[in-house]
């Protein structure tokens, strides 16, 4: 009884670790397919993102349900998914998505109560580069701007034309830009190794194409393909 007892204990113990590894990757997953849900909502909405802004964006970020308390506790932060088009200068089609991590800062005492869904749009190659790469400051390494909304909204503003960021959020039902200065963003290596099942970077995955995109990110990869097939950016802007 006693060798049964140990057997049992011993398998329990063993098994810990798989389904501590596989309730991980469904977290992520299930983080993932909710950014998709988050921008398929938004890209419905009548006064969404402009049009000609997501045609000449390099990259699109999405964090959904992004709570006030994750920016109190600890320094915790909302966890979401960037992607980006492929090919050397960003005109391919979008591609396997790197998860994100967006760190406290000024973004913490404009969330109130309620969950916010926030969408960032890349605006120019250097700055996705330096996202890939680093964790970077928005207003200080980067610069960052409210979005534009409408379909009809004229886009080339002084600040959207400087801008390498333009954020927006949705709470409440409520959709708008918004400045997210003061916060920061980096890749989340620790999220990408439980989603692929490997050890990639966000460099690995979005520019060197080494992971294909896996079943929970089809919903926004699709989308971004349907509602943005091309860039509409300056040749000029993307070398």
């Amino acid at each position: 009884m006693k060798k049964l007892l140990s057997l049992g204990m011993l398998l329990a113990l063993s098994a810990a670790p798989i389904f501590a590894a596989r309730a991980d990757n469904e977290k992520e997953t299930d983080r993932l397919e909710n950014s998709g849900t988050v921008m398929e909502e938004i890209m419905n909405i009548p006064d969404d993102i402009p049009q000609d802004l997501l045609d000449k964006a390099e990259c699109v970020i999405v964090f959904p349900s992004v709570l006030k308390a994750a920016f109190i506790v600890g320094g915790s932060y909302g966890r979401g998914a960037m992607t980006c088009r492929g090919g050397e200068h960003f005109t391919g089609p979008w591609g396997a998505p790197s998860m994100m991590a967006l760190e406290s800062g000024s973004v913490g005492f404009q969330l109130g109560g309620q969950a916010t869904d926030f969408v960032l749009l890349v605006m120019n190659p250097r700055g996705a580069t330096a996202l890939l790469n680093n964790k970077v400051k928005l207003g200080a390494d980067i610069a960052a701007a409210a979005g534009p909304k409408g379909r009809n909204a004229t886009a080339a503003t002084d600040v959207t034309l400087r801008a390498e960021i333009l954020s927006y959020s949705r709470s409440r039902g409520l959709f708008a830009g918004v400045s997210l200065d003061g916060s920061s963003l980096r890749p989340d290596n620790d999220a990408n190794e439980k989603l692929y099942g490997k050890k990639l970077t966000a460099t690995e995955i979005i520019r060197d194409g080494a992971a294909p995109v896996p079943a929970s990110g089809q919903k926004l990869i699709s989308l971004l393909n349907k509602k943005s097939p091309k860039n509409l950016s300056d040749p000029n802007s993307l070398k």
